[in-house]
């Protein structure tokens, strides 16, 4: 459709607005009377209605003045007598028709505006919104709600459907949905919405999808007990200029990365002007670092360079929104009936990369370093990536050594430097998400364990699929993500480790 015949349907629609509002005596109480008391209510189908995805006229394609039929699901431009919405109210003899963007009801081909209190739960889905004395109850309860299509389900605890190949990135988006405080942030529209932007900058787009994803996850009236991510995912291949996409299996570390900072900076985060993101998941740490002779140099040339003060320890601050913890080598050995040993590995040994004295060499194109780490601030909620892929020019190999942890209680105290030591009250953590890749390294798809505060219940969701789980078959997965919550002073005394 040209912009012209789209300017056509919106003057139409204006025209017709004010023609029933011009309307007098007789004629404008019949208007009244006929928005209160539409006789076509009862052909909505509300087990049709799915407004998951984008808001585009299903003929011109266009999203300019969109209207829902809510009697077939389809979404139409305009109200006008040339419009789409109007030709198929005439053609389908459908008449129940939802402004998807003014939430207005109208009837067509009649074009008067509907007014009833039946229809409200038609709006909440398209439009949910969250008081704050609902938010500071979500985590209190475990209240089951029964969608329209009759089944149970618990807010937050819901599947997120798989387009193509996007499990990758609902994995994290579902993780990300369980920490409360990022998940209070956006419920409220009114926390982000006065936040300006340059002109043209489409990374804003970002947080208004995230912001519509969460409060669909979390809404105790939808009509079904699965939400689809489609407008998010959409924001994430544009505003990633396809780096993630919908129908290409993605690496849900190099996607989270992306996403926080992609966050952090349309919420007009900076390094030094924080933003929820680094309020909720950044930490710091110090960094020792020591530049390394090149290994083919003669001994005696070593030995000079190593007392020049370039080869000297350098140390540096710097911010982290999640720690990389690295394997050990998978062996390569069979046992005696030639099945290969899967080696288990315990959490803190992998964490001692962070004590302050463990040293790994890191190598550049053209330099080597021998560096060695140690935190020096923890943040709210701490993010751990396992780092199971490595790539080379050929392929990609996976370590599926499997990482012994416990669920509650792990006290990252002796990582920390002295100063740190004194300072930092609550140094225990608990888990609340853990994001499982599975099968070969470019194949193979996600799942995830998240934890659900209301209950205290573990659950696993992959994709659409959801079911509890007992948390000893959590420690037995491939970890490659996990979240960490602090306790606070009144949590310590409640864990036992599991």
């Amino acid at each position: 459709m040209s912009l012209k015949r789209e300017r056509e349907d919106e003057v139409d629609d204006d025209d017709s607005e004010d023609e029933v509002s011009t309307k007098r005596g007789r004629g404008r109480v019949e208007e009244d009377r006929r928005s209160r008391h539409c006789p076509y209510l009862d052909t909505i189908n509300r087990s049709l209605l799915d407004f998951d995805f984008e808001k585009l006229c299903s003929i011109s394609l266009s999203h300019i003045n969109v209207y829902a039929c809510l009697v077939c699901g389809k979404y139409f431009q305009g109200r006008g007598q040339k419009s789409h919405a109007y030709t198929h109210s005439v053609q389908f003899s459908h008449h129940v028709f939802l402004n998807l963007h003014t939430l207005k009801f109208y009837c067509l081909p009649d074009n008067y505006e509907i007014i009833d209190s039946s229809l409200e739960d038609i709006t909440y889905v398209l439009k949910p919104t969250f008081t704050k004395k609902h938010i500071a109850g979500l985590d209190k309860h475990g209240k089951l709600y029964r969608a329209y299509d009759g089944t149970t389900y618990l807010p937050g605890i819901v599947g997120l459907n798989n387009i193509k190949a996007n499990d990758y990135a609902n994995a994290v988006l579902q993780a990300f949905s369980n920490v409360p405080p990022l998940r209070n942030y956006f419920l409220e529209e009114e926390n982000y919405k006065g936040i300006r932007r340059p002109p043209g900058d489409i990374m804003f787009l970002l947080v208004q999808r995230f912001g519509e994803l969460m409060r669909k996850l979390w809404n105790p009236r939808n009509f079904k007990a699965h939400v689809s991510p489609h407008e998010m995912l959409q924001a994430v291949v544009l505003c990633s200029k396809k780096t993630f996409q919908i129908t290409k299996q993605g690496d849900a570390v190099d996607f989270m990365t992306w996403f926080l900072n992609a966050l952090h900076g349309a919420l007009g985060g900076t390094k030094k002007k924080p933003s929820i993101i680094t309020k909720v998941f950044q930490g710091s740490m110090r960094i020792f670092s020591k530049k390394l002779p090149h290994p083919d140099l003669p001994p005696e040339e070593k030995e000079a360079l190593l007392q020049t003060e370039e080869y000297q320890e350098q140390m540096s601050e710097s911010s982290f929104l999640f720690l990389t913890l690295d394997l050990p080598t998978a062996p390569l050995y069979k046992d005696e009936k030639e099945q290969l040993i899967i080696p288990q590995v315990p959490l803190f040994n992998i964490l001692g990369k962070f004590n302050g004295n463990t040293e790994k060499e890191y190598k550049t194109y053209k330099e080597n370093f021998l560096k060695r780490f140690q935190l020096t601030k923890l943040p709210p909620y701490l993010i751990f990536c396992i780092k199971r892929f490595t790539k080379n020019n050929f392929f990609v190999e996976k370590n599926p050594t499997i990482v012994n942890f416990p669920i509650t209680n792990v006290d990252l105290s002796e990582y920390l430097t002295e100063e740190a030591q004194a300072t930092e009250k609550n140094t225990s953590y608990d888990l609340v998400a853990n994001i499982v890749h599975d099968g070969k390294p470019t194949e193979g798809s996600y799942r995830i364990h998240v934890l659900h505060h209301g209950t205290g219940k573990w659950y696993e969701m992959q994709d659409l699929q959801v079911i509890d789980i007992l948390p000893q078959m959590i420690t037995l997965s491939e970890a490659y993500i996990q979240i960490w919550k602090r306790q606070e002073s009144s949590d310590t005394n409640n864990h036992k480790g599991v």
